[in-house]
């Protein structure tokens, strides 16, 4: 009975008619969320992971995950076209492979985006903690002088205390996503075009710079190991984060006008202008600065996050070592305003992929709830503001804390293990759909569809087994406390539920 408790495509669509959130975003708004939700944390701050797992080999990670990422993109493209209704992979999968699977997808999806949100919180505060400690604020103290205690700049497992701005950030963009949707949507295009010029700036600077001696030697850390977390695939799998975001986009499908054109506009021309940006920023980092890893005795590079990792990075300054990596090319190479002004850029531009993390992570809560799987107060909308500001409450508090207490490496693979399950199911979705309802209007239908699902399905699965222990280690964990909650709550009060009581 669990697995054909399945929601016909129609009444998600009527369900969504009830209570739904206003129509107010339009294709360009909806492409540059899905920049700002993708250029972030991945570029600015897990350039120097990536390099400590395979080296100059990360330029392969980058193709790899934006690969995997891009044919994901596909299929989310024609679902979102075909439910333009809040909840993405959670929705589609609700609709396709029903109740019990829904809810795992959903429950994963915690982990993209509020651990995501955490990651770029954490990141962004590496970036205002390297300015502050880099400034004189034009000569109106000493340099340094504006630094935070060490206690407060990095969370109590990553060698601190508590990361004071990583918290503080988090319920900024809180505040920012209960006053509404339209609002942060608007300073969010705004903060979009600094992190475009931020690092167009680097381009123009690093790439001229790289020499070929610094991409040698090219495989330091070889493909991989079979425990993952390491070489190319270990370093595409945590950089794949970089990548995650766009499907954010899907989730905004209530709010957005026109979604049927809109959507696959949204999806794919963000990715698309990100991938361009990463391959570009990619090659100048380590051409211009080198991305060697610190290696440990057995001469495979050392676990990033890791004891080992903290205590070599104590006496280096590699790249690999650095939580702002972006403005520490342009410091190597001299460029010591640059740097910083790369550095303002970040402070000013990551907060929106925060936001939009956070965003997706609420709506995605939102449908869950409207559709019965968790307490009704969870769907309760704003009456001035218009936006599910329970939840929104809820999901800032529970970042704020991850932020201030985890590194930012272990919170990005974690991310990452969520995300993978989903984009898999979403490519299993459009398969089945195609044979169980092929004459359903489907606005954007992905292209050689037996081709580009399968092997979007074997690229997820294929990261999810080079993230590293740790990431699959609590994605095991979430995964059982998940089945406890549905199995003693959501099973019993879901709408699928009280419809068959009747």
């Amino acid at each position: 009975m669990l697995f054909k408790r399945v929601k016909p495509l129609d009444q998600i669509l009527a369900t969504a008619a009830k209570k739904s959130l206003k129509r107010q975003l339009g294709a360009f708004q909806l492409t540059m969320l899905g920049v700002g939700a993708v250029i972030g944390t991945g570029i600015f701050v897990l350039t120097a992971e990536a390099g400590q797992k395979a080296g100059p080999a990360m330029m392969l990670a980058f193709v790899i995950a934006a690969v995997v990422c891009g044919l994901a993109a596909l299929a989310y493209a024609e679902l979102a076209s075909m439910l333009p209704v809040s909840g993405s992979a959670y929705t589609y999968t609700y609709g396709v492979l029903g109740e019990l699977i829904a809810w795992i997808v959903g429950w994963a999806l915690v982990l993209e985006y509020a651990v995501g949100a955490s990651v770029v919180s954490v990141g962004w505060s590496g970036y205002m903690n390297g300015l502050l400690a880099n400034t004189d604020l034009f000569g109106l103290v000493a340099p340094g002088a504006l630094a935070l205690p060490a206690y407060f700049r990095t969370g109590m497992f990553a060698g601190g205390g508590f990361n004071l701005l990583a918290f503080l950030i988090s319920l900024v963009v809180t505040v920012l996503l209960v006053i509404g949707t339209s609002k942060s949507a608007r300073v969010n295009a705004v903060l979009v075009a600094i992190k475009i010029v931020a690092l167009t700036m680097f381009v123009i600077v690093a790439v001229p710079a790289a020499q070929s001696t610094n991409f040698e030697p090219f495989l330091p850390g070889g493909w991989g190991s079979p425990l993952g977390g390491v070489g190319v695939l270990g370093a595409a799998a945590s950089i794949f984060f970089a990548y995650v975001g766009f499907d954010a986009v899907s989730t905004a499908a209530e709010e957005t006008k026109n979604p049927n054109r809109n959507i696959p506009i949204g999806l794919i021309g963000s990715l698309g202008i990100c991938t361009i940006f990463y391959l570009l920023v990619g090659y100048g980092a380590v051409g211009a600065s080198g991305a060697q890893p610190l290696l440990g005795a057995d001469g495979m590079p050392l676990d990033p996050g890791s004891a080992a990792m903290a205590a070599a990075c104590a006496a280096s300054d590699a790249l690999v070592c650095s939580k702002e990596p972006l403005a520490h090319v342009l410091r190597a190479l001299g460029h010591g305003t640059l740097g910083n002004l790369i550095g303002i850029a970040a402070a000013l531009a990551l907060p929106s992929v925060i936001l939009m993390m956070m965003f997706g992570q609420t709506r995605i809560f939102f449908t869950m709830s409207r559709d019965g799987l968790l307490p009704e107060v969870f769907s309760k909308v704003h009456p001035r503001f218009h936006t599910p500001y329970v939840i929104t409450i809820i999901t800032g508090i529970v970042v704020a804390i991850c932020s201030a207490l985890f590194p930012v490496g272990k919170l990005a693979d974690t991310s990452n293990s969520g995300t993978l399950l989903a984009f898999a199911m979403v490519s299993v979705g459009v398969l089945i759909l195609r044979k169980t309802d092929p004459n359903r209007l489907r606005p954007f239908r992905v292209p050689l569809v037996w081709v580009v699902c399968p092997l979007a399905i074997f690229g997820c699965v294929l990261l999810f087994f080079n993230l590293s222990i740790t990431a699959k280690e609590v994605f095991g964990g979430w995964a059982i406390i998940g089945l406890f909650v549905y199995f003693l709550y959501s099973y019993k009060n879901s709408q699928l539920a009280r419809e068959e009581e009747k």
